[in-house]
């Protein structure tokens, strides 16, 4: 496959998980962080950026530990440290409003 193909690809898959996060930001994660009380108010960028990450996390992981022979990117993000230490930021982003009572951002 073109290498400018694969990069295509690349950046239409995360252009959907983008669009995929801010939709779970709006319609699923408002409305749970309303009923505790926490008001989604600030810069609700990060919040998105944070659920798209935990999104594109879960896809690479299921893509990554599938038995395709095509997934070799995939693996190759999982074994990679900052794509870890960013999934912990992701987690800090979107579940310490839940500790803290507040929306930090």
């Amino acid at each position: 496959m073109n290498g400018w193909l694969k990069v295509f690809i690349r950046f239409i898959e995360c252009v959907i998980i983008l669009a995929i996060g801010l939709w779970v930001t709006n319609s699923i994660l408002k409305p749970i962080y309303e009923q505790y009380g926490i008001m989604l108010l600030g810069n609700v960028w990060v919040n998105w950026f944070g659920v798209s990450y935990l999104l594109f996390v879960w896809y690479s992981l299921l893509l990554g530990l599938s038995p395709v022979k095509e997934n070799k990117i995939y693996k190759q993000r999982i074994n990679s440290g900052i794509f870890w230490v960013l999934c912990i930021g992701a987690i800090y982003v979107v579940f310490v409003p839940f500790v803290k009572g507040e929306n930090l951002f």
